[in-house]
């Protein structure tokens, strides 16, 4: 959608990368695995070893830390990141909560997925992450987020994520983006939370939420402005 390609934020890839991609991006569907594979092999600039569409963790923390602070009663608390990429979600729970956290994210890149795991395990130069509770875990699977059967079970997470992947999803048709939240939603605990985050606005995404909801409660806050840009973190919860 043309909302995902306007926020894309590539400043750390060369220039000629970006300008390369934004010409795949405005001529490509974002639900195609092959441009995200050619996406995340791209270098990066410098040191930098994520790559967030949106914003990163630092961002969201506000909102993450006492979600995840909530579900304490699950111990530890389990996270699933679905299309994670190469973002800093995962690795910014993992790395800064301050309570056991066993966080897992998914990508249908073969490439995020290997790049993520270099990372976790101190590849490419980096130091390896270190968790901010010491029983905390992280893990990188390379999983389609429509068809979680594989790597997950129903009801098994606390908190999932999704951090641009309906709106990719969406590219490829609405039924590919329903069925992605259903997915989402069976693996979620009957006390869990989905966050959806994305710059779509509410009168767009919350009608096609409440249609593939049915039995849950919706939120939608406002997080932002980042770079002159209002996000919505859309929050899809079960019974507290």
């Amino acid at each position: 959608m043309a909302a995902l390609r306007r926020t894309l934020h590539m400043a750390t890839l060369p220039a000629g990368t970006r300008r390369a991609l934004a010409g795949s991006l405005a001529s490509s569907c974002l639900a195609d695995r092959g441009l995200w594979d050619k996406l995340h092999a791209q270098p990066r600039l410098g040191s930098v070893p994520t790559f967030d569409w949106f914003f990163g963790y630092e961002e969201a923390q506000g909102l993450l830390l006492p979600l995840l602070q909530g579900a304490r009663a699950a111990c530890p608390v389990r996270v699933l990141d679905v299309g994670c990429g190469t973002s800093s979600l995962c690795t910014g729970i993992y790395s800064k909560c301050p309570h056991p956290v066993d966080v897992l994210g998914v990508d249908f890149s073969p490439v995020a997925v290997s790049h993520m795991n270099s990372l976790l395990e101190g590849g490419q130069g980096q130091t390896p992450l270190r968790p901010g509770h010491p029983a905390s875990c992280l893990r990188f699977m390379q999983a389609d987020a429509q068809n979680l059967e594989p790597v997950a079970s129903s009801g098994s997470f606390q908190l999932v994520l999704d951090k641009g992947t309906w709106d990719a999803v969406t590219r490829g048709g609405l039924e590919g983006a329903y069925q992605l939240l259903s997915e989402c939603l069976r693996v979620l605990s009957p006390q869990g939370t989905l966050i959806q985050f994305s710059d779509e606005d509410p009168d767009i995404r919350l009608p096609c939420l409440e249609q593939g909801s049915q039995g849950w409660t919706i939120a939608v806050q406002e997080l932002g402005p980042f770079r002159g840009i209002t996000y919505f973190a859309y929050l899809v919860q079960g019974s507290h």
